[in-house]
């Protein structure tokens, strides 16, 4: 990935966190501490891939968004690279879900993330992801 001219800015319109995207998910991201960011989500049937099960792509755009708002919020801008999920157990539409992210291993320019997804009532792990980031220094 070239990431030559390529400059990052906030317009509120990202479709997971945007507050000015009309379609978007609002997701609202709270910073733990400098390594750790969390989100609620409970997914609508707007959002399922077969009857009452939320969509792999929905829960992947989720893992994504918090490992980058992660490093948006800690001053380290960046786009994905590579992405990895790996789903362990099904969602359901209208249960809630916890979604972390934290950082495992960061160089100059890379940094490799990894996130979950769980039930927010008995913790069930629902997926892990993990992702090669590069910063955009602007």
């Amino acid at each position: 990935m070239s990431s030559k001219n390529l400059i990052l800015e906030d317009d509120k319109m990202c479709f997971a966190c945007g507050r000015n995207n009309a379609i978007g998910l609002k997701l609202r991201f709270e910073l733990k501490t400098d390594n750790l960011i969390e989100t609620e989500f409970i997914p609508q049937k707007a959002y399922q891939g077969f009857k009452d099960i939320v969509h792999g792509g929905i829960i992947s755009l989720i893992l994504d968004e918090s490992m980058l708002n992660l490093l948006w919020k800690t001053g380290r801008p960046a786009v994905t690279a590579s992405l990895t999920v790996d789903f362990k157990s099904a969602a359901k539409v209208g249960e809630g879900l916890i979604f972390s992210a934290s950082i495992d291993k960061e160089d100059r320019r890379i940094i490799y993330a990894k996130a979950q997804a769980r039930k927010k009532n008995g913790g069930v792990l629902i997926a892990t992801a993990f992702a090669k980031c590069f910063v955009i220094y602007q």
